[in-house]
């Protein structure tokens, strides 16, 4: 977490990315690097979202497909598809896996004071992985809990569409 003392608030970076024309952004410490779109090895049993892995520097990545992982209308990749390495703590391990967005937005110094909580959804849907919502530039960006989105659907057992999937990197 990158944090300024300030008077006001803790300030932390995000890295926003583009979805379906949605803005989202992920604390930029856990973005480990951006790539271009490759084609991944597929990983038999795994959630529809999890597209394969690919070897990154010797290191097994798996890579999912964030617009499935939300339930979002696929698209075809294109020249501004990127995959988004991050490090995430799973199961008191870290781990490493891609994401696929549509195109990365900007970096954002967002003040936990002009952070507004996800709405409630009285449980009709799960957004435990959202931690706020910020408007930037007259555009509201959704912050994500990238940990918790991971851990809680591709890391672990409780995937979508495979409830015995387990996508490890190690």
């Amino acid at each position: 977490m990158v944090a300024v003392a300030n008077s006001d608030a803790e300030i932390q970076q995000y890295l926003t990315f583009m979805l379906a024309q949605e803005e989202y952004g992920v604390d930029i410490l856990t973005v480990q690097e951006l790539r271009g779109w490759e084609d991944t090895t597929p990983i038999p049993n795994t959630p529809t979202f999890v597209l394969g892995v690919i070897n990154l520097r010797g290191v097994v990545i798996p890579i999912v497909d964030l617009r499935d992982r939300f339930g979002l209308e696929k698209i075809e990749y294109g020249p501004t598809t990127v995959v988004i390495i991050v490090k995430v703590l799973a199961d008191g391990k870290e781990r490493v896996l891609g994401i696929v967005v549509d195109a990365v937005s900007e970096v954002y110094d967002i003040a936990q004071k002009d952070m507004q909580p996800p709405p409630e959804m009285d449980g009709a849907i799960s957004i435990d992985f959202v931690t706020g919502l910020a408007t930037m530039n007259e555009k509201m960006v959704i912050l994500l809990d990238i940990n918790k989105l991971v851990t809680e659907g591709v890391l672990s057992n409780k995937s979508r569409t495979s409830p015995t999937a387990d996508v490890v990197s190690d």
